[in-house]
C-alpha cells in the first residue's frame, strides 16, 4: 500500500490536449501519471446514474480510483432543522453517485458557526451526521465513506479538532485533512515539518492509526487573510505555502497510504504530479 494522488476536476491543460467530456477523465489522469480523481459536484449532484456507472467502468479499466465531493452549500450546522435534513438528503444523493462510480469516499463542508457559538455548531453538526449514517445504512450505502473536511476560514465549522471529534462517532468517518485550509485559517501556522507532524499525531490520537493511514487529503497553496481563505494558488507561488514535502515525507514515515488530492488553482493535476514525485523519491531514498 502507498498514497495515491490525483487533481480535484481538471486541469487547464485538460481542454488544451483536446479531451472534452467527463469519460475521457481517467485516460487524461493516465496520461498526466497520477493514481486517482475527485469528481466534483460541488454546485449540486447533477450526474445521472447511467453517466456515473459508465465513468466508473471506464476509472476501473485504467485502475484509477474515484472520490466526489458534495455540494458546498450543505450546512449539517445550521440552526433551521429544515436545511438539517435537506443536507442529509444531498450526503444522500452525493453517495449513491460515488457508489454508481466504484468509489466509496465522499467530502464534506459540515457548515459554518453563524451567530451561535463553536460549540452548538459542533452539536448541531454531530445531530446531523449521525442521522446521514443512518439515511446511509438504510438505503445499502454503508459501505460509503463520508469525509469531513478542515476548511480555511475562520468562521467556517471544521478545526482539525472540530473535524476528529466528527469522526469519532463513527468508524467508517474518515477525516479530509486540507492541509492549505489548516494552514489559511491560522494564518500560515504551518512552517517547520514538526507543525505538519502534530496533525499526524492529533489523528492517530484521536481516531487511531488505521484511520492515520488511510486519512484523505486536499492539498493547496492558498492565499489569506485575517479571516482565513481568500483564494487557491499553484505551487509557482512561493509567498503563502504551505510546502507539500514535510507531509510527503511524514506519509512515508508513518506508513500510510491516503488519498491526496491536489486542488491548485488550474494546475491541480500537474501539482499532484509534483506532490507524487517527491514521495516516491522519498520513499526510494528510505528504502536504499
Amino acid at each position: 500500500m502507498s498514497a495515491i494522488f490525483g487533481p480535484a476536476g481538471t486541469s487547464d491543460s485538460f481542454t488544451q490536449m483536446g479531451y472534452k467530456n467527463s469519460l475521457q477523465v481517467p485516460e487524461y489522469v493516465v496520461k498526466m501519471g497520477l493514481d486517482c480523481f475527485e469528481y466534483q459536484c460541488g454546485r449540486g449532484v447533477n450526474i445521472g446514474e447511467e453517466k456515473a456507472i459508465a465513468l466508473g467502468k471506464i476509472a476501473a479499466e485504467h485502475n484509477i480510483k474515484l472520490s466526489l465531493h458534495a455540494p458546498y452549500y450543505i450546512s449539517m450546522s445550521s440552526v433551521e432543522e429544515e436545511k438539517r435534513l435537506n443536507s442529509v438528503n444531498y450526503i444522500l444523493a452525493s453517495a449513491k453517485a460515488v457508489k454508481a462510480m466504484g468509489g466509496n469516499r465522499i467530502i464534506v463542508h459540515t457548515g459554518s458557526c453563524g451567530k451561535i457559538s463553536r460549540e452548538q455548531a459542533l452539536e448541531l453538526a454531530i445531530d446531523t451526521m449521525k442521522l446521514a449514517i443512518d439515511a446511509l445504512d438504510r438505503e445499502g450505502l454503508g459501505d460509503i465513506h463520508i469525509c469531513p473536511e478542515t476548511m480555511g476560514k475562520v468562521n467556517q465549522l471544521g478545526t482539525l479538532d472540530e473535524v476528529l471529534e466528527l469522526c469519532k462517532i463513527d468508524e467508517r468517518l474518515i477525516p479530509c485533512i486540507d492541509f492549505g485550509h489548516l494552514n489559511a485559517r491560522d494564518m500560515g501556522i504551518l512552517k517547520t515539518k514538526e507543525d505538519f507532524e502534530k496533525i499526524f499525531l492529533s489523528i492517530q490520537n484521536a481516531l487511531g492509526i488505521d484511520r492515520l493511514k488511510t486519512f484523505h487529503s486536499h492539498f493547496s497553496k492558498i492565499e489569506y487573510t485575517t479571516g482565513g481563505e481568500k483564494r487557491h494558488l499553484t505551487f509557482d507561488d512561493n509567498v503563502y505555502g504551505p510546502d507539500f514535502e514535510p507531509v510527503m515525507e511524514l506519509t512515508y514515515k508513518y506508513g500510510c497510504s491516503p488519498v491526496f488530492i491536489c486542488e491548485s488553482a488550474g494546475t491541480q493535476a500537474e501539482d499532484a504530479k509534483q506532490m507524487k514525485d517527491y514521495y516516491l523519491s522519498v520513499a526510494k531514498g528510505v528504502t536504499k
